[in-house]
Formats: C-alpha cells, sequence, structure tokens
C-alpha cells in the first residue's frame, strides 16, 4: 500500500475529546455549575464510564479480529463491519464521547458536558468526514452499501 493509503486526519479524536473536556473543566473552575452530588448523579456518570469502556473494548475487538489498524493513520486492511459497528460507522467515537460524558458527571463539572456538543461537531467534521472519504476511496461500493445501511452514530442497521 502507498505511504498516503490512509484517512487523512490532521488530529486524532481522543485529543478533541481530551481538549474539549479541559477547555471545559477550565471554564468549570471560572464559573462553577455545579452537578448535583447524588447516588443517581454517581449512577448515572458510572453507568456512561462503564460504557464507554465496554463499547472501546469490543470496537477494538472487531479490529483486532479483522487484522487491521484502527488508526487513522495507517493504511486500512479490511473493511471492518461486524461487532458495534453493525450499529455505528464510529462506534469508537461514540464510547470516547460517553466516557467524555461519564467524567464531566462524575466529577460533577458542567463545562465540559457544556462544550461536548462542540467536540462532537469538531470529531464528526475534522475526524470522522476524511476517515469516510477514506473509506470510500478504499472500498468504493463496499463502503457505500454500508455506509447506506449503518447509522454515523448509533442506531438500528437499515435494510439494503
Amino acid at each position: 500500500m502507498a505511504e498516503e493509503d490512509h484517512a487523512q486526519v490532521w488530529f486524532p479524536a481522543p485529543v478533541a475529546y481530551a481538549v474539549g473536556f479541559a477547555l471545559g473543566w477550565g471554564v468549570d473552575r471560572l464559573i462553577p455549575w455545579r452537578i448535583p452530588s447524588d447516588p443517581a448523579t454517581w449512577g448515572l456518570g458510572g453507568l456512561c464510564l462503564a460504557a464507554g469502556a465496554v463499547l472501546a473494548a469490543w470496537a477494538l475487538g472487531a479490529f483486532r479480529r479483522a487484522g487491521t489498524s484502527p488508526d487513522p493513520p495507517r493504511p486500512v486492511r479490511r473493511l471492518v463491519t461486524d461487532g458495534p459497528y453493525r450499529y455505528s460507522r464510529h462506534p469508537q467515537y461514540v464510547a470516547l464521547a460517553l466516557t467524555y460524558l461519564g467524567a464531566g458527571i462524575v466529577l460533577r463539572a458542567a463545562g465540559p458536558l457544556v462544550l461536548l456538543p462542540i467536540v462532537l461537531a469538531v470529531v464528526a467534521r475534522d475526524v470522522a468526514a476524511p476517515e469516510e472519504a477514506y473509506l470510500e476511496r478504499r472500498f468504493g461500493s463496499a463502503y457505500a452499501l454500508y455506509r447506506r445501511r449503518v447509522p454515523q452514530w448509533w442506531g438500528r442497521p437499515r435494510a439494503g
């Protein structure tokens, strides 16, 4: 494969989530909006963190079973469509969002939560879109069909 055979992503998605969280944390230090601390809040935050970890492990396992890399700067050998990729074209980014959300809730920091929609928009435009363009170039009609069947973030697969 050619050296340029990879998604043209300028920064990895985890960096976008980390920067967004850090900026939100800073805003939260200046304007402390506190999320209530009660068992339900802790449970919701813990559930989001656990779901994020499980989904991330499931997604990485699907890549490992396919014998290809989930790392955007590396070439993709196979189109991964099983495991969580049956429900989302980007389950790893859903996992990061759940982890981000859970951390904000557990830390009772509203600042990061306020910035989460911006982080998701940046990831969609600057990470997911270039990855999808690469996958369409790399796998052609197979990826186009997959893209029609499976939602970008999460949902039930569509027929045909």
